[in-house]
C-alpha cells in the first residue's frame, strides 16, 4: 500500500504541472491563462476541453468531465488509483513508498498476482500454438481463416488455439516453473486426484481482457461436432475472474465507445471480431451469459447510450427483454436493433464496411417501446386480456426508468402506441414505483437477523443508492463554490477575531442541519469541516489536491468556469475584487439556502393538510396548521433579513 504522504506529493506535484500531464495525451494550446484543446472523453470539433494550471484542474464544457491530474489519467487510462499513483510518481521521478502489507494481504496480492501472470503466459502460449504449430495452423488457424477473419484481427485479439494433447499446457507451465495450485485456481487445469488435464484441449481460445488490457480468463471453442461436449466453454470463476463484472471486448472497445458515446452490445466473442474487422470498435459482447446489472454499470462508465443487437430468432428475443429492463432500470438510452431473418452480428457484419453498417444501424435501430410493443403486440393479436398483460408489462419496464422526465416521455409514447388514456399509464407508473420504494424500504431496513449479521459481505452486496431529486441543488452548489474558492478567506476582515468563509457556512449549516440529500455535498462539508481550524489552508488547493475523486471533480466543477461569482449576483454591481464582497454575499447564499429551505417545507405542510381535509383528520389538522404557521413566521424572518426576495 502506497502511504499518504507519498500519495499527497504525487498529487501536489501533478497538479501543478497539470498541463504536462494532460499534453501526453492531448494537444494543448494557450488562451490566456488557461489551455484549451479537444477533449479526449468525447468526440467533438470545436475544442471546449481546457486546462487550467493555476487551479490545477481540467474541465470539458462539452461532456461535463473534470478533475485534477490524477483523474485524468484514471479515466483516460482506465487505470485504478493505486495504478495511477505509480504512472505519476514514474513521470515525475517520486520514489513509490509503500506500506508493509499484513501476511493475510500479501497472501491475497502474491495470489492474484501469480494468477495474472499465469493468465498471460497461457495467452501467449496459445497464441503461439496457433501461429507456429502444425497443428494449429491446420486446425485452428484454418478455422478462423473459413470464417473470414484477417490476420490483423486474430493478432489484435490475441486469438489462440489449445492443443488436442491432454495436458499440454499444464506440462508445460509447470517446466516453466508455474505451480499447479494456480492452474487448477484460474480453472486452467482440471485436477482430480492423480489426474491433470488441460480445461480446453482441441478449442480455440478467445482470451478475456480485464478493462486494463490484461488476461484474466478465456472462452474456448470446440471444432468437433460432439454432441456430449459443449459448444463453447469459459473459464470459471476465479479471484482475477467474475464473469458478470466483464464484457469480451471492453478493452479494445472503451476509448471509441467514449469517442462515439455509444456502445454497440452483442451476444458472442466472433460478433465482437465481425464488427471490428468491418471498422467499428465501440462493441462488446455479453460472452453468451445473461447481461447483469455490473455489465451495464461497466458500459456506463463510458457512455449512457447502448445499442443492443439481436439476431431474427423468436426464442431468443423473449429471453433478452429483461436484459433491456435491466439497462433501463440504471438509467441507461438503450436502443434496439433486430436483424433479418437468418442474420446474427458476425455474417451481418462481414458483408458491409463500417459506412454501411453504421447507416443501417442508424436507421433500423428502435426505441425499446416501438420494439417491445411490436414483438408482444404480435402475440396478443385480438385478445384483449394478453392486451392487458402486454400493457402492464411495458408500464412496468418504464416505471424502473429513474429519470421522472423520460419516464413521462415513454408514458406519452406507449399512450399513443397502445391507444391507452394517458393518465390511466402515469397511474400504474406510479403505483408500481410507490410499491418498488416500499420493498427497498422494507429490504434496506436495519434487522437484528443474527442469520443476517454473519453472512458473508461478498454473498450479500448492499444495494445501490440513488441520490433521490434534490429541490436545494442550486443554491447548495452555490454555496459549495464559495467554500472552494474562499473557504480560508475571512468573511470578516474588520474584526479582530477571524472567522474564515469556510468556518462561517459550516457553523450556519450545522446548526439548523441543513445536510443534502446529495451525499457528495455532504461529503465535501465534511472533509472541510475536519481541517477548518487550519485556517491558513487554500481551500482549492485542498479539495483539488484530494485523492477522493469525487472531492476533486467536484470541486473542479464548481470552480471550473472563471468567473468569480455567479451570475445570480451581478445584482450588486460590477465586481472588481471578490473578497470585498464577502462579507455581505457569503451570509447571503446562506440565508437564500434557508430561504428555499423553509419554503420547500411549507410547501410539504400544505400537501400534509390537504391529505388531511380529504381523509377528515380534524385533530391533526388543526396541529399542522399551527405548525405551518409557525413555519411562515420563519419564512416572514428570513425574507425580512434578505430585504425582500431575492432570486437564487
Amino acid at each position: 500500500m502506497i502511504d499518504q504522504v507519498t500519495v499527497d506529493k504525487v498529487l501536489e506535484t501533478a497538479n501543478s504541472q497539470i498541463v504536462e500531464v494532460v499534453s501526453d495525451y492531448v494537444t494543448l494550446r494557450r488562451r490566456g491563462i488557461n489551455y484549451l484543446g479537444n477533449c479526449p472523453f468525447h468526440n467533438e470539433k470545436t475544442p471546449s476541453f481546457t486546462v487550467s494550471p493555476h487551479k490545477g484542474i481540467f474541465k470539458c464544457f462539452g461532456c461535463g468531465e473534470g478533475g485534477n491530474a490524477l483523474n485524468f489519467v484514471m479515466k483516460h487510462d482506465q487505470l485504478s488509483f493505486v495504478d495511477a499513483i505509480k504512472y505519476l510518481g514514474k513521470k515525475f521521478n517520486i520514489e513509490i513508498e509503500e506500506e508493509e502489507y499484513s501476511p493475510e494481504q500479501l497472501k491475497q496480492k502474491n495470489e492474484r498476482e501469480s494468477m495474472m501472470v499465469l493468465s498471460e503466459y497461457a495467452g501467449h502460449f496459445f497464441s503461439k500454438n496457433l501461429n507456429e504449430t502444425d497443428e494449429g495452423k491446420s486446425v485452428g488457424l484454418g478455422y478462423f481463416r473459413s470464417r473470414g477473419f484477417r490476420d490483423d484481427i486474430i493478432e489484435k485479439f490475441q486469438l489462440g488455439y489449445s492443443p488436442e494433447q491432454r495436458d499440454a499446457l499444464t506440462q508445460e507451465a509447470l517446466r516453466q516453473g508455474y505451480k499447479l495450485e494456480y492452474l487448477e485456481k484460474t480453472g486452467l487445469t482440471v485436477v482430480r486426484d492423480n489426474y491433470q488435464a488441460d480445461r480446453f484441449r482441441g478449442r480455440v481460445m478467445f482470451p478475456i481482457h480485464s478493462l486494463a488490457g490484461k488476461v484474466i480468463a478465456f472462452g474456448g471453442r470446440i471444432l468437433k461436432n460432439d454432441k456430449k461436449t459443449a459448444k463453447y466453454l469459459n473459464s470459471p470463476e476465479s479471484e482475477i475472474y467474475h464473469k458478470s463484472r466483464v464484457l469480451y471486448g471492453i478493452y479494445h472497445a472503451k476509448q471509441e465507445i467514449t469517442r462515439q458515446d455509444r456502445c454497440y452490445l452483442v451476444e458472442g466473442y466472433t460478433d465482437v471480431l465481425a464488427f471490428h474487422q468491418s471498422g467499428i470498435s465501440n462493441v462488446v459482447a455479453s460472452s453468451g451469459t445473461a447481461l447483469t446489472s455490473d455489465q451495464i454499470r461497466l458500459i456506463a462508465r463510458f457512455t449512457k447510450n447502448i445499442t443492443i443487437i439481436y439476431d431474427g430468432d423468436p426464442a431468443g428475443l423473449k429471453a433478452s427483454l429483461r436484459g433491456i429492463d435491466l439497462v433501463l432500470a440504471e438509467g441507461m438510452n438503450v436502443k434496439i436493433l433486430l436483424l433479418p431473418d437468418g442474420e446474427d452480428p458476425d455474417s451481418f457484419a462481414k458483408e458491409r464496411n463500417d459506412e454501411q453498417l453504421t447507416q443501417y444501424i442508424e436507421q433500423h435501430q428502435q426505441d425499446f417501446i416501438k420494439f417491445k410493443t411490436s414483438l408482444l403486440l404480435e402475440e396478443a393479436q385480438n385478445d384483449p386480456i394478453k392486451k392487458a398483460q402486454l400493457i402492464q408489462d411495458i408500464v412496468r419496464s418504464i416505471s424502473i426508468i429513474p429519470d421522472s422526465i423520460t419516464r413521462s416521455v415513454y408514458v406519452k409514447e406507449c399512450s399513443t402506441l397502445l391507444k391507452v388514456d394517458e393518465r390511466v399509464l402515469m397511474q400504474e407508473t406510479g403505483k408500481l414505483q410507490r410499491k418498488k420504494q416500499e420493498e427497498d424500504f422494507r429490504r434496506n431496513a436495519p434487522r437484528n437477523d443474527s442469520s443476517m449479521q454473519s453472512r458473508p459481505a461478498e454473498t450479500a452486496p448492499a444495494p445501490e443508492k440513488r441520490t433521490p431529486s434534490n429541490p436545494l441543488e442550486l443554491e447548495e452548489r452555490e454555496i459549495l463554490r464559495f467554500l472552494v474558492k474562499f473557504g480560508e478567506r475571512p468573511v470578516n476582515p474588520d474584526e479582530d477575531e477571524k472567522v474564515t468563509v469556510g468556518q462561517y457556512i459550516l457553523h450556519e449549516l450545522r446548526q439548523d442541519d441543513l445536510l443534502s440529500v446529495n451525499p457528495i455535498y455532504n461529503k465535501m462539508m465534511d472533509a472541510y469541516e475536519a481541517v477548518s481550524d487550519k485556517t491558513d489552508m487554500p481551500a482549492l488547493k485542498f479539495f483539488v489536491n484530494s485523492a477522493d475523486p469525487d472531492l476533486s471533480r467536484l470541486a473542479s466543477d464548481l470552480v471550473g468556469k472563471e468567473h468569480d461569482l455567479s451570475k445570480i449576483h451581478h445584482k450588486f454591481g460590477i465586481v472588481t475584487n471578490a473578497e470585498e464582497l464577502l462579507p455581505n454575499l457569503v451570509p447571503k447564499i446562506v440565508m437564500e439556502l434557508k430561504w428555499k429551505k423553509v419554503k420547500t417545507v411549507i410547501k410539504e405542510k400544505r400537501q400534509q393538510l390537504q391529505q388531511m381535509e380529504v381523509n377528515g383528520n380534524m385533530e391533526g389538522l388543526m396541529e399542522l396548521m399551527q405548525e405551518l404557521n409557525t413555519w411562515q413566521q420563519v419564512l416572514a424572518h428570513i425574507s425580512k433579513e434578505l430585504g425582500g426576495r431575492t432570486i437564487v
